[in-house]
């Protein structure tokens, strides 16, 4: 509820605006069967036609009134409703945004998706009700039973006794709503994890023929959250019809023992009509608080969710020069002894690559390095340095931390001697630890394996708000071997990419992404897996361009081909965390068997000799 009260505070004029427009059309309405009874018992009676004309024209202004009131404060507090709605949302988005990649993983994808849709979807109907029907129902409730106090007090006890009643079993029913609500919330991360997994791998699970599996998979999730909802609805609903039951005995008592009371001339045939119509409102008022109760329990359990994103402290730890010791050597970058792991709880979602003519499901590193739910080691003892302008290539099979270096190397995650980690990373002399996140990462150009392609123009799609200019933009898309397939589409820059641009092919994507990256011309370029899907001709070329325009670039390729990195300042072999070759290629093939083992299956299968010669000419 506290998410609720802060959210409301920017808008509180706006508030209490609706909230007493409402009060005024209750009131208005309230005042029609009081009317009523005055008309019936004592206007029309004295058969005064000036006096029940003036009586019917009092009684439709009220009507007018209450009509106008009530349609004033149902639009307010729905623009108030959607306002509140709006800046927790954008709250929310901003704060997901800042989120360290260690509390990204603690939250989940699925889980901040829900919060951002369906859980401030609930605290939007919350708000818009506390404005309006917050108003309504207890107004409704006590205004009735006034009125009906000042009519005939004794009819009014039925009213009187029952009502107490009434609000206990809500108030008890509803104080088990808020952790029926949790968890439904959490059901639905489960619907969205399992629905996110198969829109974005449609396409292998097409290609497996497991849509029927993936089809039972979502349904068994599906039903879960169906049978949690379910519970807590039918939990909520009880006091339904127990209300029902309840005031449709108190409706028959007051039709008999009213009419009694009018055969002995105790009271005005007015008064039954007039308490049959405040009866009816005084039941929308116990049936009101019934559905407020409902709706604060389920955004309560929403607002919660949401807040405790929101209350999330980001880790922006930036240490002093003092705190860290400093480098061994004078190197640009420079790993020293760095062993590390993933918090135990920390799962990192798997990731679906795709290539042109086949598909390939790969479990990300990280994920591969929990497999099993065994909280395993990503490094262990890690050194290795760069200087500026050098390059330096990463090999090694799918698990064996080679993006957990790139992790560490822009602070999505930091060595941290409190959860078992140990050494240091450093960029330009200083640790990465004592630079702000921002400030460091504005010196890297990197396309990630399996990266975004949004949903705009492939010219924004380079720029990506940084202001680049054209001739940046247009450098670029010629280093990354773009021009090509872009300069023969009808409207060039200006074409439209769908989302995560299935409208373009694998090479497609990755030149444009290579593009992106080195358009702002960075300190540090970073191409991790990025020409997977490259013939070797263009690979080659691309390499070359990137060479001869960026020289001053310090280069990190991860790749799977040999022919990508071999000519490389430095190569990095790693296997299951560990550094098992450092060196030149050359030094390579003379001393680590497995790179070695890895030169020649290529060549095996079907990178000849005369390639690898373009190759090194390409770079040469």
């Amino acid at each position: 509820m506290k998410l609720l009260i802060r959210s409301i505070k920017p808008y509180m004029g706006a508030f209490w605006l609706a909230i007493f427009l409402k009060f005024l059309g209750t009131a208005s309405e309230l005042l029609l069967p009081y009317i009523l009874e005055h008309m019936v018992d004592h206007v029309v009676p004295s058969k005064n036609l000036t006096l029940v004309i003036a009586w019917g024209l009092l009684m439709f202004v009220a009507a007018v009134l209450c009509r106008t009131f009530n349609v004033q404060a149902n639009r307010r507090a729905i623009f108030n409703a959607h306002n509140v709605s709006y800046d927790v949302r954008q709250a929310l988005f901003e704060k997901t945004a800042n989120l360290s990649g260690k509390q990204f993983d603690g939250f989940g994808l699925p889980s901040l998706i829900s919060r951002m849709t369906s859980d401030s979807y609930n605290v939007q109907q919350a708000v818009q009700q506390f404005q309006t029907l917050c108003v309504r129902a207890p107004i409704m409730l006590v205004g009735g039973v006034f009125f009906t106090l000042t009519m005939d007090w004794k009819l009014s006890l039925i009213l009187i006794l029952m009502i107490p009643f009434l609000l206990a079993v809500v108030l008890y029913v509803s104080s088990h709503g808020i952790p029926l609500f949790t968890k439904v919330q959490q059901r639905l991360d489960t619907v969205v994890r399992i629905m996110r997994e198969n829109i974005t791998g449609i396409r292998v699970v097409k290609a497996l023929s497991k849509s029927d599996y993936e089809i039972r998979r979502f349904g068994e999730a599906n039903d879960a959250m169906m049978k949690s909802d379910i519970h807590a609805s039918q939990i909520m609903a009880i006091p339904w019809p127990f209300m029902q039951m309840s005031l449709n005995i108190g409706l028959v008592l007051v039709i008999i023992i009213g009419a009694r009371r009018v055969n002995a001339g105790e009271m005005q045939p007015g008064v039954i009509l007039a308490f049959l119509t405040y009866f009816n409102m005084i039941t929308m008022g116990v049936m009101g608080l019934n559905r407020i109760f409902m709706s604060i329990s389920r955004a309560s359990a929403s607002a919660n969710r949401i807040d405790l994103v929101l209350q999330t402290e980001i880790d922006q730890t930036i240490l002093s020069e003092d705190e860290v010791e400093k480098p061994s050597g004078d190197e640009f970058i420079r790993f020293e002894h760095v062993t590390f792991t993933y918090e135990s709880g920390e799962e990192p979602p798997e990731t679906i690559s795709l290539e042109k003519g086949k598909a390939d499901f790969k479990i990300s590193e990280q994920a591969a390095e929990f497999a099993g739910g065994e909280r395993e080691m990503a490094l262990t003892d890690v050194s290795f340095e760069i200087r500026k302008g050098e390059s330096l290539g990463i090999i090694g099979p799918t698990g064996c931390g080679k993006t957990t270096i790139i992790n560490l190397l822009m602070r999505f995650y930091d060595v941290d001697p409190k959860t078992g980690c140990s050494g240091a990373v450093y960029v330009d002399g200083r640790d990465v630890r004592t630079y702000d996140r921002d400030e460091l990462r504005r010196k890297f150009g990197v396309v990630f394996q399996n990266d975004t392609i949004f949903q705009d123009t492939l010219r924004e799609n380079i720029n990506f708000g940084r202001g680049l200019s054209e001739e940046q933009i247009r450098q670029a898309v010629e280093d990354a071997m773009a021009a090509e397939y872009i300069d023969g589409l009808d409207d060039g820059l200006e074409h439209e990419a769908a989302i995560k641009g299935a409208n373009l092919s694998g090479g497609q994507k990755q030149r444009l992404l290579v593009a992106r990256a080195l358009a702002n011309d960075p300190e540090i370029l970073i191409l991790d897996d990025s020409s997977s899907a490259l013939d070797y001709k263009t690979d080659a070329s691309m390499r070359k361009a990137i060479n001869a325009h960026h020289k001053d670039s310090t280069t990190i390729m991860i790749a799977q081909r040999v022919s990508s990195i071999m000519n490389m300042t430095k190569i990095l072999v790693m296997d299951n965390g560990r550094v098992i070759g450092y060196g030149t290629h050359q030094e390579l093939l003379e001393s680590c068997p497995d790179y070695r083992s890895i030169y020649e299956i290529q060549m095996e299968s079907g990178l000849a000799a005369s390639q690898i010669e373009t190759v090194k000419g390409g770079q040469s």
